[in-house]
């Protein structure tokens, strides 16, 4: 594996945490909406991710098969976004303009302590992509000073 091969598979790893961090962050803002454009209260996202590339049999098979050194990685990618189907919860609040005939409001299906260990998560995984980077970078410069000696 070359050192742009490493740096690609870990800024696909830090794209995806960014996007992450977004639906999180989209989350949280839609916390308390009521009322959405389609009509009914927000629901959660969640983001998606697959591994890229081919399969681990087909990289196996490529790594044994033709005695390539390449690993055939390709990082992380998003498979998509979608909606978290867990039920809304219910408020009895009369007065709110959202209330049904029986007074109870349907709130979001966003949990903020979720939401918040969601995004340490992410933000966690965004920092070990970024020192990943940083170890590549300090091996490049180390090897460009071999070739100097």
């Amino acid at each position: 594996m070359g050192f742009m091969e490493s740096l690609s598979i870990s800024a696909s790893g830090m794209t995806a945490e960014r996007l992450r961090m977004d639906v999180i962050a989209n989350n949280i803002a839609n916390a308390n909406t009521t009322k959405t454009p389609g009509g009914g209260p927000y629901r959660r996202e969640e983001v998606l991710l697959a591994a890229g590339g081919s399969t681990f049999a087909d990289r196996l098979a490529g790594i044994i098969g033709d005695g390539s050194s390449s690993s055939g990685l390709h990082g992380v990618s998003v498979s998509g976004i979608v909606a978290d189907n867990t039920p809304f919860k219910q408020i009895y609040d009369p007065g709110h303009p959202d209330a049904d005939a029986q007074g109870y409001v349907n709130m979001p299906n966003v949990d903020t302590v979720t939401e918040m260990v969601d995004m340490m998560s992410a933000t966690r995984a965004y920092e070990a992509d970024a020192t990943a980077v940083q170890a590549v970078k300090s091996m490049a410069q180390e090897a460009i000073a071999i070739g100097k000696a």
